[in-house]
């Protein structure tokens, strides 16, 4: 039986896998500079979390989610994405009682049963900020700058950041009302023409040709704004300018979430061909009170880690595959020498080294072979002349000289040449 890892999910192998967590890590790092602390929740939620937070409306709940009911008969979802169980936890366990606003970021396994192809996948992996609990434009402009910094870590050029607001429970509906009638005049399909009436913003966020050929004359949110939701994005794009983030206004940008108000935003880069959104989010002002909690005006975003790797790989960011490498590989020639250079790798991994061994009695041709595809600088070799002698051979790798160095200064000498 050849058994592989489902459609749609694929599996991360080194050395391609140590960069997926170096790309987190620097993608998070900005937040943590900027006070956000980590959360993780769960990975599986009660399905209405996401029926009410995300919106029965969106392809994610009607189409992607991937659901199922426990043992217990209770109906439950892999998480598809990352909001809606953090502002749960947040309500759950009382953060917003205290200092506002509550800033968050975490980094987790996403699952959404899509289409499968490049840059779309079925588990994914996501990087995410929140803010919750403040309506400010500032803390729209800093969240949006935390991850333009995350991109610039990375050595990404290519990513083009696209901006609109959706407006507010004040000057939304009027411009509900005027798009309605406008799609209701078009030839759609029979799911699409339902989706009108139950959220018809979702409609501009249709990425069918047939489709988006219509959408050309329909009303732009922009241009139904209420004075107060102009003022907020105004304010959002200043800062923006003045912190020398480049964007372009994009008044179709929707995103594919309900629970999106005022700033919304998106990553993009053309790299990666039809899947070309890197990351993006927005304010969602109203997603407190649907899961029941009190008014939280919050804002955030989630990056994807696989996108922002072969986004990477499209600029060649990355460079050749190579071993994920080690600094020390000990080759131990007899068994008492095996002994002795197990309890060495030992303690130089504890001082702070990397170091491996050759393992399952290999011949020095042959444990020379492996320190040579180790990626080490250093091999010491340890044989009976040298145990008797207290003594290891120290041999560059990279350059061929070989000394021998007295055991008990095996770690310091080792960690002198490598610090320089």
């Amino acid at each position: 039986m050849n058994l592989q890892a489902p459609k749609g999910t694929f599996d991360w192998l080194p050395p391609r896998s140590e960069r997926a967590l170096a790309v987190r890590e620097t993608l998070t790092a900005p937040v943590r500079r900027a006070g956000y602390g980590y959360i993780e929740t769960p990975v599986f939620e009660d399905t209405t979390l996401f029926v009410r937070g995300v919106g029965e409306s969106t392809d994610i709940v009607s189409k992607e989610m991937y659901t199922f009911e426990d043992k217990g008969g209770r109906s439950i979802t892999l998480r598809p994405e990352g909001t809606a169980p953090v502002v749960r936890a947040v309500l759950q366990h009382s953060l917003h009682t205290g200092r506002l606003p509550v800033k968050l970021w975490y980094s987790g396994s996403q699952f959404r049963y899509e289409r499968a192809q490049k840059g779309r996948y079925r588990h994914f992996w996501q990087v995410g900020a929140e803010a919750l609990g403040a309506e400010d434009p500032a803390l729209d402009a800093e969240l949006i700058l935390l991850a333009v910094d995350g991109y610039t870590g990375l050595g990404l050029t290519g990513v083009r950041l696209l901006l609109n607001t959706l407006g507010d429970r004040e000057c939304r509906p009027v411009y509900r009302s005027a798009l309605q009638e406008f799609l209701r005049g078009l030839d759609l399909d029979e799911p699409t023409r339902q989706r009108i009436e139950i959220n018809p913003l979702r409609v501009l966020d249709d990425k069918r040709p047939e489709v988006r050929a219509q959408l050309t004359g329909a009303p732009l949110i922009v241009d139904h704004l209420c004075e107060a939701c102009k003022a907020y994005h105004e304010e959002v794009r200043s800062l923006l300018t003045a912190s020398g983030v480049a964007f372009v206004d994009d008044p179709r940008l929707v995103r594919g979430l309900d629970y999106y108000t005022r700033t919304t935003f998106e990553f993009v880069h053309d790299g990666l061909g039809s899947q070309s959104a890197v990351g993006g989010g927005g304010r969602y002002d109203g997603l407190s009170e649907m899961l029941g909690g009190p008014a939280l005006p919050s804002v955030g975003w989630a990056l994807g880690v696989d996108r922002m790797i072969l986004a990477m790989e499209s600029e060649g960011l990355l460079g050749d595959d190579v071993g994920t490498g080690v600094q020390v590989y000990g080759v131990p020639l007899g068994e008492e020498a095996r002994r002795r250079m197990f309890l060495l790798v030992t303690e130089l991994r504890r001082a702070g080294l990397t170091a491996d061994m050759s393992f399952g009695g290999k011949g020095v041709k042959g444990a020379m072979k492996s320190a040579d595809r180790s990626g080490a600088g250093y091999a010491v070799i340890l044989g009976d002349r040298d145990l008797a002698a207290g003594t290891a051979q120290v041999k560059d790798l990279a350059g061929g000289d070989q000394t021998a160095v007295p055991l008990a200064e095996i770690v310091m000498t080792l960690k002198e040449r490598l610090d320089k």
